[in-house]
């Protein structure tokens, strides 16, 4: 056999012979095949040459791997340890990418400390439920943050340093290659489903016991059910934010009130804006009471009455931020009174697009700010593309109203007061929107999703650079996408 390899590959350099060893080969090929009389010998031949050939394949690229390996452990400066501490540190997609690399990173990147923050969402699907679970198995009870689904606009992310990695053309489609060549070619082989989340309650719940942070974008028939098994195993939740999924207000509270007691934040954007009136005045008593600790609350695009939204921020004592943008119904007579109980401690309100605020709320909104009232706060938005609504009709639309925009910035220089209306007359709906307001809602969102139970507005990105020595490469072969499956 070692004769046999050495007359096909011990040429010195292939690459120049590359036509006449084919040209041979073939030729070779086709005399064996004459020499066969019968039509099931000859396709048997043409099978085997080409098994034998996936198998030439296949052992050149393990021995690649081992060389790869062998010469990655020598020149490696970091420890297993440490290197497992620099992997945790990485994004999911340059994670998998690292583990594709060679079998030394493969070993470190398999270690559960590396899968804590799982972030599996994409701006188009390409994720299944199968590599989800894969991930959560792996992370198991160290996982504390877990980002699934389709983001609802292209998101800016923070720049993340790396190491060059040879031979993978793209690191983003190196993350899910393999699943593509595994699973089936229908349309659902990169859409997830409500039993996404399934491997979170595996094994009495170990992967979801101590996760922090849970993020879903519009997961494909996720439902209240779904949801709300679970939530029943993610006890120390503190960050939850869902965009477009099929589930109720009403049901999604009574699910987060019953079995989060420590969540900090709520970001809940409506998949059905202005439709769904599903909260109930005893939902949001049952919320408040469950989830003492809540600081940060959003609540975009449902249909809500004010004197519930008036149970929630006078019921929730550490609240400082509030969002209820593109909101229904909501006046602003909630607003009344607040600085005796919990207004003292807002830091953040906004109320973008609210169809139905009133001028006549907005302005007794900001003469209790002249007046003292409201002392923390640093960021309002009364913006509306229509208008404010007048004191008798909603429908009658206040595009130049008469409130202290003016006085109030130059007395509260510390506050950030955003009142953007459009020119009277100009009633505009959804659909002629100009390109900067859509940049501006876009903003809005990236604003928003970024902010932390801390109220802090502002997202921030770092840029790094990465130096080696230029004698120390890490190498991995063009194929090691493949390798991933181990």
């Amino acid at each position: 056999m070692d004769n046999l390899l050495e007359k096909f590959i011990g040429l010195s350099s292939l690459d120049n012979y590359n036509t006449s060893v084919a040209a041979s080969i073939e030729l070779s090929l086709e005399r064996l095949l004459e020499s066969r009389v019968s039509e099931f010998d000859q396709d048997q031949l043409i099978e085997n040459t080409l098994k034998m050939g996936s198998i030439l394949l296949e052992v050149g690229k393990r021995a690649q791997r081992n060389r790869f390996s062998k010469h990655n452990s020598i020149c490696w400066a970091l420890p297993h340890d440490l290197t497992i501490k620099v992997f945790a540190m990485l994004d999911t997609q340059s994670l998998c990418s690292a583990a594709a690399t060679c079998w030394m990173f493969n070993k470190c990147a398999m270690n559960p400390l590396c899968y804590a923050d799982i972030d599996l969402t994409t701006i188009v699907p390409r994720v299944n439920n199968a590599v989800v679970a894969t991930m959560i198995q792996r992370a198991g009870k160290r996982l504390r943050s877990l980002k699934l689904g389709v983001l609802p606009s292209p998101t800016t992310f923070s720049g993340h340093s790396r190491p060059i990695v040879y031979g993978i053309n793209s690191s983003a489609d190196a993350v899910y290659s393999r699943n593509s060549k595994r699973s089936c070619q229908g349309k659902d082989s990169f859409v997830l489903s409500r039993s996404c989340l399934t491997s979170l309650s595996l094994d009495g719940g170990t992967s979801g016991a101590l996760l922090k942070k849970l993020h879903l974008y519009n997961i494909d028939k996720m439902d209240n059910t779904a949801l709300r098994v679970a939530l029943s195993v993610c006890k120390a939740l503190t960050d939850f934010e869902i965009v477009g999924l099929v589930t109720e207000l009403k049901q999604t509270l009574e699910s987060v009130s019953t079995n989060c007691p420590n969540l900090e934040r709520l970001f809940f954007k409506s998949y059905k804006t202005g439709r769904d009136d599903s909260l109930k005045s005893t939902t949001c008593v049952d919320f408040v009471n469950g989830c003492p600790r809540l600081t940060s609350l959003a609540l975009r695009g449902f249909f809500l009455q004010d004197y519930k939204i008036r149970i929630l921020v006078k019921g929730f004592r550490k609240l400082k931020f509030v969002d209820l943008s593109t909101s229904y119904s909501i006046t602003g007579t909630f607003l009344r009174n607040l600085s005796g109980t919990s207004g003292h401690q807002l830091e953040v309100l906004i109320f973008r697009d609210c169809m139905h605020l009133k001028e006549v709320e907005v302005g007794r909104l900001l003469t209790a700010v002249l007046s003292g009232d409201f002392k923390f706060l640093k960021h309002l938005d009364i913006s509306n593309k229509e208008g404010l609504a007048s004191v008798h009709d909603w429908y009658d639309r206040c595009y130049s109203p008469s409130i202290p925009v003016k006085r109030v910035m130059e007395e509260r220089p510390g506050l950030c007061l955003i009142a953007d209306f459009p020119p009277e007359g100009s009633f505009m709906d959804t659909e002629q929107m100009s390109e900067s307001e859509v940049n501006s809602d876009a903003n809005l969102d990236l604003e928003i999703t970024g902010a932390t139970s801390d109220s802090s507005l502002s997202i921030f990105s770092s840029e790094s650079s990465y130096n080696s020595d230029q004698g120390n490469y890490i190498y991995a072969s063009s194929d090691e996408v493949d390798f991933l499956s181990a």
